[in-house]
């Protein structure tokens, strides 16, 4: 939902009612990941997408019936075989869908959880999208310290001794996630225990995060720098380029890049510890070792979610033997993907920001990194988990529960 965000915030401000369909779960070769959204306002204008085009007509026909009904709605969308032309996914995937309606004023979770997005405040929006009726739709936004919404079917009801067990419980997984930048469901008893997705008398929670788009840090200011900086805004990264020498590192040579810092490479990244997360990218470009071996001694130790350094393999041997003696284990050394970046065959800066950017993906994705020719299952494989080591037990295997939903294929 971030990237309709801003058209959202302005239908809210203007007091017109919309409904938004989230997708809330995927299983095969499904188009768009958990989160992605498609709107529609009261006058039936519709913004964004959840499939890329195969059930976006039957999407937009819920919504206008949320927006009549007002109530919320979970839908499964799947692949008929005996229809290849049926409302379905021909892809071959199945999508969980989400429709809430929305009345501005109406709900605070809501209205908080779009005025946050919108100013690009981090925040959690946890959502109830299968259980009790009274529960259905039940919203909570939830920020570092504080969260807006209730779980109680109405404004003048009294919440119950296990209704605030569960908004609780809601309350500190959706924080959890928050704080590591992920999106997903989690299945808890209607007294906020964790449970099994099998179990009986549960509820499923979907919990999109919103946070600052993830850092991508390029050091050493030449040629191939600019043309990975471009690469990196495009793939939606906050990018920042660092050099020692002033004379390369201009705004006039990195247009595009966020920020342009002047400074030793480790040096700069001492002063990055509380923002680099596992979602941040270095791209070490410098190719010299005065920069390299100082800034790598940091950078492997740091639970940073890429790290790439351009050099031939002798550099990158030599490289590494100069990491050993600075104390670097096996272990640590080999998180650096050197040379970086994918065999192309690029020559080009821009074949090479290519190359390197298809790594990034690969990496963050899990993608094998073969032609898809040569291949049969999948095309869209599962996310790669990163888990935060602050986690609570029940998100470090956070699990797609078994909707209990027809399956939508005419």
């Amino acid at each position: 939902m971030q990237d309709i965000a801003a058209q959202l915030n302005a239908w809210h401000a203007s007091g017109r009612s919309f409904a938004v369909a989230t997708v809330v779960g995927v299983s095969g070769s499904a188009p768009r990941d958990p989160g992605a959204a498609l709107a529609v306002d009261e006058t039936g204008e519709a913004i964004g997408s959840v499939s890329g085009g195969c059930v976006e007509s039957a999407v937009y026909d819920l919504c206008q019936e949320a927006i009549r009904t007002g109530e919320a709605v979970l839908e499964r969308f799947g692949y008929s075989d005996q229809d290849a032309f049926a409302v379905g996914l021909t892809c071959g995937g199945i999508l969980d869908v989400f429709v809430q309606p929305v009345v501005p004023g109406t709900d605070p979770a809501i209205d908080a959880g779009i005025a946050y997005i919108a100013s690009g405040t981090p925040v959690a929006l946890a959502r109830i999208v299968s259980g009790p009726d009274a529960l259905l739709g039940a919203t909570v936004a939830v920020t570092a310290d504080t969260h807006h919404g209730s779980l109680s079917p109405a404004a003048s009801a009294t919440p119950g001794p296990t209704t605030l067990s569960l908004e609780r419980s809601i309350v500190a997984e959706a924080r959890a996630m928050l704080d590591a930048g992920r999106t997903g469901t989690v299945v808890l008893a209607l007294d906020g225990r964790p449970c099994d997705p099998t179990d009986q008398g549960t509820v499923t929670v979907f919990t999109e995060a919103y946070v600052p788009a993830p850092r991508m840090i390029v050091f050493g200011a030449i040629d191939f720098a600019a043309a990975v900086v471009r690469i990196g805004k495009f793939l939606g990264y906050h990018v920042t380029v660092c050099d020692a020498r002033p004379v390369f590192a201009t705004p006039r040579r990195f247009p595009d890049a966020d920020r342009i810092v002047v400074d030793w490479p480790h040096r700069y990244l001492d002063t990055q510890l509380n923002r680099i997360d596992g979602r941040t990218v270095l791209c070490v470009l410098t190719h010299d070792a005065k920069f390299d071996i100082p800034l790598l001694e940091r950078a492997l130790r740091m639970p940073v979610g890429y790290i790439g350094a351009m050099g031939s393999r002798r550099t990158h041997r030599d490289r590494n033997t100069r990491l050993r003696e600075a104390g670097l284990t096996d272990t640590e050394i080999a998180r650096l993907r050197s040379p970086i970046g994918l065999d192309l065959g690029a020559r080009t800066p821009e074949e090479t920001a290519i190359s390197v950017a298809a790594e990034i993906v690969a990496h963050r994705r899990g993608g094998s990194c073969l032609p898809l020719s040569t291949g049969d299952g999948p095309i869209h494989t599962p996310p790669v988990p990163h888990p935060s080591p602050n986690l609570p037990p029940a998100f470090r295997a956070i699990q797609r529960p078994s909707l209990r939903v027809s399956v939508r294929v005419s």
